[in-house]
C-alpha cells in the first residue's frame, strides 16, 4: 500500500497536482496498477484536496476504469451491430473457448480478461478488437486460438497479421484529401483581421460536420465577444457513433489538416490553447499525433509567435478520453477535459458562452476544423460552390454493414441514398441507416433522397442492411447501446430506453399487440421530447424511424389478442419446475 502511495504522489505531481488533469492522473495510474481500487482513489483524492466521492465518481463513469483487478492484456471484442452483421458473436465464442471463459471474466492465472466494447472506430473492417491499445481486424474465429497463443508466449501483439488497420478510405475528394502544404492556411488567416478570418467562414456557409449543423462562422463569432478572462478551442474527436470511423481516417492521413484548422480557428477566437479531445479507442495513435504536434512546433506553425505573427501563441495538448459514448456531447465532453464524469450540462449558458474552465469556448469536430482550413486556404466562395445551398462543401461518409466496398467516402453534399448505394456496391439493400443509431433509418421508397442538411443529415455514419437482415433485431440492438451508453441523468432517457428495450424485445418474441406498439409509440416519443441531452433526444430514433418506414415488419411480429402480460410467468418458472420436478399452482 506505501509503494501505491508513493507511485499516487509521483504521478499527481507530474501533472502539477493540476484537479483538471485527473482523468490523466487515471489514466496513468490504472496503466501501472491495473485497476483503482478505493485504497488508490483516496490516495488520489488526499493528494489533490478533493473529497473522494469526487473521484470515486469520475472513476466509475468511463469503461475503461476498473476498481477491480483484471487480467494483465484485456481483449475488448466489439459488439455493435456492423460487427456483429459480420460474425462478431462467432469470434467471441471462439476466444471464449480458447481462454475457458466467458466474456466479462478473467482467466486463473490473471493474464488475460475478455470484455465487450460497443465501438472502437473500425466498422469497415469488422469483426474488430482492441488488446489492451492494440487494434486487430477483420477478426475470424480460426484468429480466436492464434491470438491468444501469441498472448501466453508473450509475443507483441502489434506483429500479427490481424494488427493491422487499412485506411480504407475508398473516395478521396477535394476538401479532407487533397495535398496540402503545411502553414497556407495560417498565412492566409494572419493577412486578415481575426474578423475577416470569420467573414470568410461566414462566406463559406460552413456548418458544423458533427450532425446539428450550426453555422461554423457564427459560433466562433458569438465565443470571440463572448466575455472572459481567456478563450479555448476544443477539437471533438470522440466519434463514438457504432458505424463512424472517419476521424480515424483523417488523424491517420492528414493530421496536419486539422492542427492547421484548429490553429486557424486559435487565431480567429483569439485563443491560447487548443485541446485535441481523442477517444481512448484510438490511444494507439497518439504517438503519431504527437510527432506531428512536435514538427509543427519546430517549424513555427505552433507556439509562440506562429509564422513570424508577434502575440500570436497558440498551442495543442491531447487529452485522451476513457471510454464514454456521451463525451461526444460537447458539454459532456467539456465536463470530461475537467476531469469530471461526462455528465451533460444544462443550457443556457451555452460553451461559447461558459465553457472549459468556465471561460468562452468553441467545439467544434474534426471534420468541420479540416474543412476551416481549407476556407482559409482557397476561399470561401471555392467552398461554398460545392454541395448544396443549405449544405456547402463535401461530407466524409463512413460507410459499413452489408456492401461490397465498405470504407470512408468524400462526397459533395446532396448526393442520393440510391447513388451512394451504387457506389458502395449495395444496390439490394433492404434499409440504410443514415447517422448512426441516432439517425434514420431509411427505406428503399425513400432512396431517392438526398445527405444533406436541408435533407438527411448526417454526422457520417451509414450503415447498410441487406434483404436478408433482420432489420428489427438491429433496431433493438440499438436501443440496447442507448440502454448502456444512457449516462442516467434524466428519468426519460434512463428509464424510457429500458422500457423501449423491452417493448420491443416482447414484439420481437411475437408476443407483441398493436396496443403494445401504440404504447411504445408513445414512450418513444416521451424519451425524444423529455430528454436532458441530444443522446435521449435522438435515443429512440430506431423506433420512430422504423415505425414510420417499415410498419409492415412490426404488423409481421404481432398477435391478435388484444393483450399479452409482459412477463411470462410460466416461462420464468420452467427452470425451476424442471429441476424440482414439480409444477406450480398459478391462480386465475
Amino acid at each position: 500500500m506505501a509503494g501505491d502511495a508513493a507511485l499516487v504522489t509521483q504521478v499527481v505531481e507530474q501533472f502539477g497536482r493540476d484537479r483538471g488533469r485527473l482523468m490523466d492522473i487515471a489514466r496513468a495510474l490504472h496503466a501501472k496498477l491495473g485497476c483503482l481500487t478505493e485504497d488508490t482513489i483516496g490516495d488520489v483524492a488526499d493528494a489533490l484536496g478533493m473529497r473522494r466521492v469526487q473521484v470515486r465518481d469520475m472513476v466509475s463513469f468511463y469503461a475503461f476504469f476498473s476498481r477491480r483487478p483484471k487480467g494483465k492484456t484485456v481483449i475488448r471484442l466489439c459488439d455493435a451491430v456492423p460487427e456483429r452483421m459480420k460474425g462478431a458473436e462467432e469470434v467471441a465464442r471462439a476466444f471464449e473457448e480458447a481462454l475457458g471463459i466467458k466474456v466479462g471474466e478473467t482467466t486463473p492465472d490473471g493474464a488475460i480478461t475478455i470484455e465487450h466494447a460497443p465501438c472502437i472506430g473500425l466498422s469497415d473492417q469488422a469483426p474488430g478488437a482492441l488488446i489492451g491499445a492494440t487494434p486487430v481486424t477483420n477478426l475470424t474465429p480460426a484468429d480466436a486460438p492464434k491470438i491468444v497463443q501469441a498472448l501466453q508466449d508473450g509475443k507483441d501483439i502489434a506483429t500479427l497479421p490481424q494488427a493491422e488497420v487499412d485506411l480504407n478510405l475508398r473516395k478521396p475528394g477535394p476538401v479532407i484529401f487533397a495535398p496540402m502544404e503545411r502553414g497556407t492556411a495560417i498565412r492566409a488567416a494572419v493577412n486578415r483581421k481575426p474578423e475577416e478570418v470569420i467573414a470568410e467562414m461566414n462566406k463559406s456557409r460552413l456548418r458544423g460536420r458533427g450532425g446539428a449543423g450550426f453555422p461554423t462562422a457564427m459560433k466562433w463569432d458569438f465565443c470571440r465577444k463572448a466575455k472572459g478572462n481567456a478563450r479555448y478551442l476544443i477539437c471533438n474527436a470522440d466519434e463514438g457513433e457504432p458505424g463512424t470511423f472517419k476521424d480515424r481516417v483523417i488523424l491517420t492521413e492528414c493530421p496536419d489538416l486539422l492542427f492547421e484548422g484548429m490553429t486557424v480557428a486559435g487565431y480567429a477566437l483569439g485563443a491560447k490553447e487548443g485541446l485535441l479531445y481523442l477517444r481512448g479507442e484510438y490511444e494507439y495513435l497518439l504517438p503519431h499525433l504527437d510527432q506531428v504536434l512536435a514538427k509543427r512546433r519546430h517549424l513555427g506553425l505552433l507556439g509562440k509567435n506562429i509564422v513570424g505573427c508577434e502575440g500570436f501563441d497558440f498551442d495543442i495538448r491531447i487529452q485522451l478520453g476513457a471510454g464514454a459514448y456521451i463525451c461526444g456531447e460537447e458539454s459532456a465532453l467539456i465536463e470530461s477535459l475537467e476531469g469530471k464524469r461526462g455528465a451533460p450540462r444544462d443550457r443556457p449558458p451555452f460553451p461559447v458562452q461558459k465553457g472549459y474552465k468556465n471561460q468562452p469556448t468553441s467545439v467544434n469536430n474534426v471534420e468541420t476544423l479540416c474543412c476551416a482550413a481549407r476556407v482559409l486556404e482557397m476561399g470561401g466562395d471555392w467552398f461554398a460552390a460545392m454541395g448544396t445551398r443549405d449544405s456547402t462543401g463535401t461530407k466524409l461518409l463512413s460507410v459499413s454493414g452489408d456492401c461490397k466496398h465498405p470504407g470512408v467516402y468524400e462526397l459533395e453534399y446532396g448526393i442520393t441514398v440510391e447513388k451512394l448505394l451504387e457506389m458502395v456496391g449495395a444496390e439490394d439493400a433492404q434499409a440504410v441507416q443514415v447517422g448512426g443509431p441516432s439517425g434514420q433509418c431509411v427505406a428503399p421508397k425513400d432512396f431517392g433522397r438526398s445527405i444533406s442538411f436541408e435533407d438527411l443529415p448526417t454526422g457520417g455514419s451509414i450503415i447498410v442492411f441487406g434483404p436478408k437482415r433482420d432489420l428489427l433485431e438491429c433496431m433493438r440492438q440499438f436501443i440496447e447501446f442507448f440502454v448502456e451508453e444512457s449516462c442516467g441523468w434524466c428519468v426519460p432517457c434512463r428509464v424510457g430506453t429500458t422500457i423501449l428495450s423491452k417493448q420491443l424485445a416482447k414484439i420481437l418474441d411475437g408476443r407483441g399487440t398493436r396496443a403494445d406498439v401504440q404504447e411504445m409509440e408513445k414512450v418513444a416519443n416521451t424519451v425524444k421530447t423529455m430528454s436532458r441531452c441530444g443522446l435521449g433526444q435522438t435515443a429512440a430514433n430506431p423506433i420512430l424511424s422504423t415505425l414510420r418506414s417499415f410498419p409492415g415488419l412490426y404488423e409481421a411480429r404481432l398477435k391478435k389478442d388484444d393483450f399479452v402480460p409482459p412477463f411470462d410467468l410460466k416461462a420464468a418458472l420452467a427452470e425451476g419446475c424442471a429441476i424440482t420436478g414439480k409444477q406450480p399452482v398459478l391462480e386465475d
